[in-house]
């Protein structure tokens, strides 16, 4: 669990979208405070990039900061539904190409195509083999000096060995067979070199265990490899805290007025 059918009909029927995805950024204040404060200190290094792939883009939640660090993007995403919400959000960008593809394949996308290659907050819910799928068609996808950035699930360290079970509750959904070192295994099985991961919790009721982690890697001859760097996050949680707090006086929704009533 979960499994690609369950993807889909997760996001294509039982999620209703009620704010476009922005919802689950609620815990740093918005997707605005999370991208400038969170997300694109994690990626600046990378971007600007002429050729962007985002898998996994859901309603465009991270769609509407990428568009502006490329001379092209491309999103692909398992839903047909996100896609046409992407389709509509950016219907004025023309810069943006849309993929619906099978949760797995990424055979639409040209090889030595990508320079950067992004996902967040998505595949934390896809298992191992979708994983592995996925980095072994990146490798060919990227070109010489390409980059991806990848958020994913690490709750399969704390399957317990002698049950076979997780030991703790899998309270987000995450993909119980995917950990850190595995990922770094794919990686080096498709000829690409991991050069950094950041374990990290998630959610209020998870603050002790490292469930998820955001791993950037290269092909192996690339000028960014490098041997992996392995950094446990264990304030995430309160780095996600902070920024909420910050965000009533920083953001652009900040400056909006509070409607009387």
């Amino acid at each position: 669990m979960p499994s690609i059918e369950e993807n889909l009909r997760a996001w294509e029927h039982d999620h209703n979208w009620p704010q476009a995805g922005d919802e689950w950024s609620q815990w740093w204040g918005g997707p605005e405070a999370q991208w400038f404060a969170s997300v694109y200190p994690r990626i600046h290094t990378f971007i600007p990039a002429p050729r962007i792939l985002e898998i996994a883009p859901g309603f465009g939640r991270w769609t509407q900061f990428l568009k502006n660090h490329c001379e092209h993007l491309t999103v692909v995403d398992l839903t047909a539904a996100c896609i046409e919400a992407c389709k509509k959000r950016f219907l004025a960008e023309s810069h943006i190409n849309y993929y619906v593809n099978d949760g797995k394949s990424l055979e639409m996308i040209p090889d030595k195509s990508v320079d950067f290659a992004f996902s967040f907050d998505s595949l934390v819910h896809v298992e191992a083999d979708v994983i592995e799928a996925y980095l072994d068609q990146l490798a060919r996808k990227l070109r010489a000096n390409g980059v991806g950035f990848i958020h994913h699930s690490n709750i399969g360290t704390f399957i317990d060995s002698k049950t076979s079970r997780l030991s703790i509750e899998n309270a987000h959904w995450r993909a119980e067979s995917m950990t850190s070192s595995l990922f770094e295994e794919f990686c080096d099985k498709a000829n690409l070199q991991c050069i950094n991961q950041e374990l990290v919790n998630w959610g209020e009721n998870d603050k002790s265990y490292l469930i998820d982690c955001f791993s950037i890697f290269t092909p192996k001859d690339s000028t960014w490899a490098r041997p992996n760097k392995v950094i446990a996050n264990g304030k995430f949680w309160e780095e996600a805290q902070q920024i909420e707090r910050l965000s009533h006086g920083y953001t652009f929704k900040s400056r909006q007025p509070v409607s009387d009533f």
